[in-house]
């Protein structure tokens, strides 16, 4: 058990480690995209004259 290599952590691994960086992007993504779209359909109502 003493002779175990040293060997670097994954990058994934720690960001899955992560229990507060895995709530921030499940809040900050849907949030994000969310966001866009309803800027995208705003944008698609056609202004009325």
């Amino acid at each position: 058990m003493a002779d175990q290599s040293q060997e670097p952590v994954p990058f994934m691994q720690k960001v899955l480690d992560n229990p507060l960086l895995l709530l921030a992007i499940g809040v900050l993504i849907p949030t994000v995209l969310y966001t866009l779209w309803g800027v995208y359909e705003v944008m698609q109502i056609p202004v009325s004259r």
